[in-house]
Order: structure tokens, then sequence, then C-alpha cells
């Protein structure tokens, strides 16, 4: 009886450990500013790509015929480029077969060439610079639109609607702003509007009076601010302490309530471009804003839908290729399409959001009214 037994449990545990053996767990890594500028954003960036992984893992997904637990395996850049590229190698001694992120242009350009190296790749759910998906090796992709869209928008948008005869510009010197301020000035010129003013100020400054006070000199009627959302409170708080009647127009997460909160009363009236359309016309978004909110107990900020149909991007090329070796189903990966939170996922030659889309928000009554969506 005893000896039956034994053999019943040596049978059992070797069951047991042919099931442990069978679950292949698959390490998926991001990349985002969990602390210092921009971390609000790149908190709600990772929490969508985290809601992925755990949806992802309730369904029970196998690949290659054995069941597959996803492992998300978190980093905090501190949207710092040198930072990011360690960063980026860490992740690639950890064993990650893709990586969502980086958050920032300015860190996502530096540690393309990482993953590309490595032959893993890298989807940006945040970063807009145009040049993002040129530093690779092939392995870069991106959910969301670039600033030759959005601020280009912008910038057509402010000669062409805004009737703005003098407008200025300037930038936080980060390859987000220096990009967005890029693609602005090029929209406005070929619209035959008139830059009378090219300023810029560093990301971790917080007095911009003296540029401010230049623009004034100026005589410009339209000012637009490249960086991120806190310091553009800070400028458009004061452009109006300086009693300046000049349009204040912005891009990216300035449209956030993070910036209305800082911005005060200063803010009415300013315009903002946003990449996508609200979230509530996104094809999911209602369903998607309920769930992060039973999960996390906050609503999305800006980058967590984008976040999390990049996870998506990855998982769903793993599946359509049937393996979870990156060399094999980045091929899958450059070919895939489907529905996602911010509409459908696919991807241009080069990388980038096949079809993208930006809307036109303006502050009314302390609160960001979505005015037009262009795609």
């Amino acid at each position: 009886m005893k000896a039956h037994i034994s053999a019943l449990l040596v049978a059992v545990a070797l069951l047991s450990g042919h099931a442990v053996q069978a679950q292949t767990t698959v390490k998926i890594g991001t990349a985002a500013p969990l602390t210092g500028p921009g971390a609000n954003y790149g908190k709600d960036m990772e929490q969508g790509v985290r809601l992925a992984i755990t949806e992802a893992n309730q369904q029970q997904i196998k690949i290659g015929g054995k069941p597959v637990n996803f492992d998300l395996v978190g980093s905090d850049d501190a949207n710092d480029p040198r930072v990011a590229v360690q960063i980026a190698q860490s992740l690639v001694d950890a064993g990650v077969v893709g990586v969502v992120g980086h958050y920032g242009s300015g860190t996502s350009i530096p540690s393309a060439p990482v993953y590309g190296n490595a032959g893993i790749p890298m989807i940006t759910p945040s970063a807009t610079n145009p040049s993002v998906t040129e530093v690779g090796k092939g392995n870069v992709f991106r959910v969301i639109g670039t600033d030759r869209e959005n601020s280009g928008y912008a910038g057509t948008y402010a000669v062409e609607q805004t009737k703005a005869k003098r407008i200025a510009v300037m930038d936080d010197r980060t390859a987000f702003g220096q990009g967005q301020v890029a693609e602005f000035v090029k929209a406005v010129k070929a619209a035959g509007g008139t830059i009378v003013d090219e300023e810029f100020t560093n990301d971790k400054a917080f007095d911009f009076r003296s540029q401010l006070t230049h623009i004034q000199g100026q005589r410009a009627d339209l000012l637009y601010f490249g960086g991120l959302g806190d310091q553009a409170a800070l400028v458009v708080r004061q452009l109006r302490q300086l009693n300046s009647k000049a349009v204040f127009v912005g891009g990216g997460s300035l449209v956030s309530d993070p910036f209305l909160k800082s911005a005060g009363k200063e803010a009415e009236g300013a315009f903002g471009w946003r990449y996508g359309v609200p979230i509530d016309k996104m094809p999911k978004g209602r369903e998607f804003s309920a769930r992060f909110k039973r999960a996390y107990g906050t609503d999305v900020l800006v980058y967590a839908p984008f976040g999390y149909d990049a996870a998506w991007a990855l998982i769903k090329a793993m599946q359509a290729a049937d393996s979870v070796d990156p060399k094999v189903f980045m091929t899958s990966l450059k070919k895939i399409s489907f529905p996602g939170v911010t509409g459908t996922i696919a991807f241009d030659a080069h990388g980038n959001l096949l079809k993208p889309s930006a809307t036109l928000y303006q502050v009314r009554d302390g609160k960001w009214v979505a005015l037009n969506t262009v795609q």
C-alpha cells in the first residue's frame, strides 16, 4: 500500500513538473519615466501596457503549442537619454522579446539601436519625432502619429483658421520639443505664414519671462510651444502675467488635466493638438476607460490606450508567427493589422502608424473641448 502511494506521488510530481515546464514565460519590457519630469504620463503609459499583459494572461494564450505566461519587465528611464540607453541594455540582458517604449523621443532615439543590435522590436506609444523610426534596424514601430501630422496640422491651422499674422515659437531643446516646433514652422511657412521669433529654453527651466518678453516685443499674435504639459502651463501663465494677448498653442501632452490644474484660469482659450481622437470617440475607448478605472482606480491620462495597443501588437505578432522568437515574429509585426482601442493598428514600410490622426482642442470654461479631428 505504501509503495503504491509513493509511486502515485512520484507520478503526480512528474506530471506537475511537466506542466510547469510546458508553460513558456515570455518577457515584455517597458521603459518610461516613472520619476522626474513626465512621470505622470509615463505611469499612465505603463499601466496601459500592464493591463494588456494581464488580460492576455487571462486568455491563456498558446504559442508554439505551449501555454504562454507574459511577464512585464517595467523600468524607469527618468526621461533621461543616458539613463534610457542603460535601461535598454538591461532589458536586452533580461531577455525581453520586445519593448513598449520609450516614452519620449529624446529617450527613444538613442535606445532604438540597442534593441536593433539585439534583434528586438521596439514599439513606442508616445514618441513622435519623425526620426524615431529611422534610427533602428527595421525594428522600430509607432502606434501614434508623428509631429509631421500633429504639429503640421497645428501650423496650418494657425495660419488659415486663427488668421495669425505674426507667429512665435519656443521649444524645450529636447528631441520632442524641437521636433514639434520644426514641423510647426514648416507648415506655417508652407501656408504662407510668418515666423517673427524663435526662442528656446530647456526642459528643467521654470522661468521664461526673458523669452516671453522678447516675443512680446516682436508683437507676436500667436505662440506655439514645443514641450511637456507641465512646462507649458508655466509658459502660458507667465505669458498672461505679461498681459500678452497672443493665442497660445501647444501639442502632445498639453491636452490633459494636469495642464489645466497648473495653468489655472490663464489656460482659458488655449489651443492644443493631441495625437489620435478623443478617447470617447476611439473605437473601443469607453470600454477601455472603464476597465482601466476598475484596474487602477484612476482615469486615463493620455497614453494608456496607446501603450495597451502597442503591447497587443507584440502579442498578436507572436500569435501570427506562432513563435516567441523576436527574429521570427518581427516579420509578422511588420504585416500586423488589427482593431485596437485607438483605431486600426497597422504599420507602413517605415514602422509608422499607417493611418494617424490628430485632434484640435481648446480650453473653454476650464475644460478641454474637442473641436475637430484630422486624419
